[in-house]
């Protein structure tokens, strides 16, 4: 058996912080919005990213990646949001396949009317306690930390993909 790889003190002290800061700022987050708008912090960040594309409207595929989210997890989400008349879902006209997740006029105005206050809970939780050169780490480590993990993320779907062609024997 393979000795596990331990974490060396340093590692140790910035995982637990880094664990905290993982489960203590998505609640606030999710808090801010919920008791300001009625929304989760993700359904949030779907209409925010609908928001900024052109015709407010992305596949649904394009849009999992864009809020790094799984396919599933965003059809559960873009449903409430269709239920509150935020979102709308049709056929892609360049792809019979696909399906477009669209931000209505009233998602647009969600979107304006709650971006005020996330911002303001953003610079207070995460910008507000940060030097500016501490900002720029964030955003070197932050990218790091995606970076490995897209690979990862790549690795197991390469994985998997071999392991399900594999299924069922040869032909």
């Amino acid at each position: 058996m393979v000795e596990p790889r331990w974490l060396s003190d340093d590692e140790q002290q910035s995982w637990r912080k880094l664990a905290g800061v993982l489960t203590l700022l998505p609640a606030a987050l999710d808090a801010q919005l919920q008791r300001d708008a009625g929304l989760t912090h993700f359904a949030y960040w779907v209409l925010a990213m609908l928001s900024e594309t052109p015709g407010r409207e992305l596949q649904m595929s394009e849009l999992a990646a864009a809020s790094r989210s799984s396919l599933s997890r965003l059809s559960h989400t873009v449903t409430r949001l269709e239920d509150n008349g935020w979102v709308r879902r049709e056929r892609s006209p360049d792809d019979a396949r696909a399906t477009l997740a669209i931000l209505t006029d009233d998602g647009y105005a969600k979107v304006v009317d709650t971006a005020p206050g996330h911002v303001e809970a953003v610079q207070t939780l995460v910008f507000d306690v940060l030097s500016p050169a501490q900002v720029r780490q964030l955003a070197d480590i932050c990218a790091a930390l995606l970076d490995g993990l897209a690979a990862d993320e790549a690795a197991s779907a390469r994985s998997a993909a071999g392991t399900n062609s594999r299924v069922g024997g040869p032909t």
